[in-house]
């Protein structure tokens, strides 16, 4: 008898829980938690939370609430692998929403093709994601690309009194695309230009100042750098010291989100003012849409932060991006869901973002502006932020 009491018990359980996993929509979100990524990656993590919490208190999606399930990446295309594809086998995730780096996001999309399982990179840039040898019907996009960055940068450097440019970048795939775009930009509208030098610091340098001395020799005249995070935080505490802005007179346009909020906390009195840098978001944006004013009003009250961060956005809107394309489908069925997915127009924090038919990619652009001390803000911020817009960089 105790037995079968204890057998019916187990069942009534198992019934439960399958029962509670039919109601949920389980998305798993493989991102960089720790190490110098860290310092993007987890308000990326929190934007995605906060979108998921808003969604469960209106009813959840399809009647069905949402699961985020996230892991950390490390930053490392092996690690992000084998968490997908833990989440995929053991965590029997629905969704993946994620990846941080340039490596990471090209090794988890053949995991989402392999599962039939839809896979949203919400921050890798390179065009090698979604090249035609690669993009399939179950990968997509919501971040801006390597293109569209380092051309945007390029702009900017034409405008400038100068003729002797240099690069300071990462040496992997974000940092060669990223910077590759921008020289071949450069040349094309300012054919004058001469690239002095071009320095290749491995990702996760510790010590910058070789690279910084080296590039200083050759006395370039500004400077196109594509360090990120924590590397950049790291690049400016080495580099002030020795006169590197002094000497290129703050001609400095640095890509990477330089300009974001957590890397102008995070450098604090050290930030080189004067510098060009852009950002995914800013919650000081005057001129945005009313949408954008009232996300950035939710936010703080999610985070608690007065001023709050850069990242959260890119993982909110990525999150929203899947769940509209879900509700368009009626279906929680990757099928389902990645034939919705493309062409498919959304009225996002950052403005109406659509996902091209060809690419598979939002047409995702970034702020940019000239980076000042403002009376009202205890860190630096962009002079005049201006969203650029990503479609005059992308034939």
């Amino acid at each position: 008898m105790k037995r079968l009491i204890s057998l019916a018990i187990a069942a009534l359980l198992a019934s439960q829980l399958a029962a509670t996993a039919a109601d949920q929509i389980k998305i798993g979100m493989p991102m960089i938690l720790s190490g110098p990524g860290a310092l993007f990656g987890e308000p990326t993590l929190k934007g995605a939370q906060m979108y998921v919490e808003e969604m469960n208190a209106q009813g959840g999606v399809l009647g069905k609430k949402l699961q985020l399930i996230s892991k950390d990446s490390k930053g490392n295309a092996d690690e992000a692998v084998r968490v997908a594809r833990e989440m995929v086998l053991k965590d029997e995730v629905d969704f993946i929403v994620g990846t941080f780096t340039a490596a990471e996001g090209p090794a988890v999309s053949p995991i989402s093709k392999e599962n039939k399982i839809v896979f949203i990179a919400p921050v890798s840039k390179p065009e090698a994601l979604m090249s035609p040898a690669n993009i399939h019907p179950y990968i997509f996009r919501t971040s801006t690309t390597t293109t569209i960055e380092g051309r945007s940068a390029a702009a900017l450097i034409a405008r400038l009194d100068v003729k002797r440019v240099a690069t300071m970048s990462p040496d992997y795939a974000y940092g060669q695309e990223v910077t590759a775009a921008f020289v071949a930009h450069l040349k094309k509208i300012k054919p004058e230009v001469e690239i002095v030098d071009q320095q290749w610091p491995k990702l996760g340098e510790a010590d910058y100042t070789p690279f910084i001395n080296a590039q200083l020799s050759k006395k370039p005249e500004a400077v196109f750098s594509s360090l990120w995070g924590g590397h950049f935080v790291t690049f400016i505490k080495q580099a002030k010291p020795l006169g590197y802005f002094d000497a290129i007179k703050y001609n400095f346009v640095a890509g990477g989100e330089a300009g974001s909020i957590e890397s102008a906390k995070a450098i604090g009195e050290d930030y080189p003012l004067g510098i060009w840098g852009n950002a995914y978001d800013i919650f000081y944006w005057d001129e945005g849409p009313k949408q954008h004013k009232e996300f950035i009003e939710r936010l703080k009250k999610y985070t608690g932060q007065e001023h709050p961060s850069s990242w959260p956005a890119i993982g909110y809107v990525a999150m929203q991006v899947l769940v509209e394309g879900i509700k368009k489908a009626n279906s929680t069925k990757s099928d389902d869901v990645a034939k919705a997915l493309v062409g498919l127009s959304v009225d996002t924090p950052i403005g109406r973002q659509t996902i091209d038919p060809k690419t598979q990619s939002a047409n995702r652009g970034q702020f940019w502006g000239k980076m000042v001390k403002d009376p009202r803000y205890p860190f630096p911020v962009m002079e005049k932020p201006v969203y650029v817009d990503p479609t005059a960089f992308v034939n």
